[in-house]
């Protein structure tokens, strides 16, 4: 009973990280612009930052396993994200965005799979889906949050698709303002009741050909959807492109309504999963995400249905997908093939943000979502085909 607490707390953690991650979040790519880059310097700094961080994810849920340990490392990777947000309130120049990107999502990195397995090993195989859906929900209602307190600063000094140097100062008083709740979510932590056996296991060596079939499955589609899955900062900027001309304010309002749907559908998409399987969820988020990216692309005036769209999409898979990997990967691994699964979902975006930058400047705005939504359908028809389970599903 003791560790069904550290759903609630590692999911307050969230909460206020969030609220601090998405104050600051959405004005990324008017931040890097207002300093001097443009879109190839942002899929430069979001690629680099994601990819490079993410190769930590498989180390850190191996050693988490190693260890026999899950806290400590959550915590020092809470501690981490904090840092690298005061980088970019010390920025004068885009590459120290870079840098304080690159710290931020390396501890990201370090607390991603050990969270993950104290999420999974505090509830019963029956109920992981509902306890990852619960904190996915409070993570982004933590974005949702912040994001309402980033319109507030915005809106109220009035800024405009003007001159963007104008605009950084008010974002350097908001990145500020954002290092409290960070530290709150921090403190937070250290209430959690330990979940690993808290003895050094056995040496082992990771093998891909040694895990069962529908994983390895599960693990190369994700690979493949993430080499087409870019930076949302990609989305943002093209808000604020001259012919949509959203203002910072909107641009914010826009993410806002994403993390709106993405609050609302991720619990009751977890615990549907308890209920009918992992796949059917899944299958649908690949094919949602498709229909944004293609919307984006084809009918950019529609970007609000589009930016809904997306929302489900987070909402169906992010938790569902945790659940199912922590089920398929055995005991003794469970960190480790997490932290495998957010390596995989990470790694791919230092090619897919340089790919979306490079299609961006050389055919349009629209090409890079052309192409994320073609990879989207392509590994949902995959899944359908190569990913089966008793009644159709994944896990029934």
């Amino acid at each position: 009973m003791k560790r069904k607490v550290n759903v609630w707390i590692t999911g307050l953690t969230s909460f206020f990280t969030d609220v601090s991650s998405e104050m600051v979040y959405p004005i990324i790519s008017l931040y890097i612009k207002a300093l001097g880059g443009g879109a190839v310097a942002l899929g430069f700094v979001e690629g680099f930052a994601e990819s490079t961080a993410s190769l930590l994810k498989v180390f850190s849920g191996a050693l988490s396993d190693k260890l026999g340990k899950r806290k400590p490392l959550a915590i020092s990777g809470y501690s981490f994200s904090a840092l690298g947000k005061f980088l970019f309130y010390l920025a004068r120049t885009w590459p120290v965005v870079l840098v304080g990107r690159v710290v931020d999502r390396f501890g990201k990195g370090v607390r991603t799979a050990p969270r993950d397995a104290l999420i999974a090993e505090s509830v019963g195989k029956s109920r992981r889906g509902g306890a990852f859906g619960l904190h996915r929900a409070l993570d982004t209602a933590g974005a949702v949050i912040g994001i309402i307190i980033a319109y507030l600063v915005i809106s109220r000094f009035h800024l405009h698709a003007g001159d963007p140097s104008l605009w950084i100062p008010v974002f350097k008083k908001l990145i500020l303002v954002s290092l409290a709740p960070a530290l709150l979510g921090i403190i937070i932590l250290f209430l959690a009741v330990e979940t690993g056996a808290g003895s050094l296991a056995r040496k082992f060596r990771l093998s891909f050909a040694g895990l069962e079939t529908r994983l390895r499955w599960v693990l190369a589609i994700v690979l493949l959807f993430t080499l087409g899955n870019s930076s949302n900062q990609f989305i943002l900027l093209r808000a604020a492109e001259p012919d949509l001309g959203f203002s910072p304010a909107r641009v914010i309002l826009l993410y806002l309504f994403y993390n709106i749907f993405y609050m609302l559908v991720s619990y009751p998409a977890g615990r549907l999963s308890d209920r009918i399987g992992r796949k059917p969820l899944l299958v649908a988020g690949y094919f949602f995400y498709s229909m944004a990216y293609f919307i984006i692309a084809l009918r950019p005036g529609w970007i609000w249905l589009a930016m809904g769209i997306y929302g489900f999409y987070s909402g169906a898979s992010e938790g569902v997908m945790k659940a199912l990997v922590s089920e398929l990967a055995p005991a003794e691994k469970r960190a480790t093939l997490l932290g495998l699964l957010a390596t995989l979902e990470g790694i791919g975006l230092l090619p897919a943000s340089l790919v979306a930058g490079l299609l961006w400047g050389a055919f349009g705005p629209s090409a890079p979502f052309l192409f994320g939504g073609a990879a989207a359908l392509l590994s949902g028809l995959l899944f359908t085909w190569k990913v089966s389970g008793a009644k159709g599903n994944v896990v029934s």
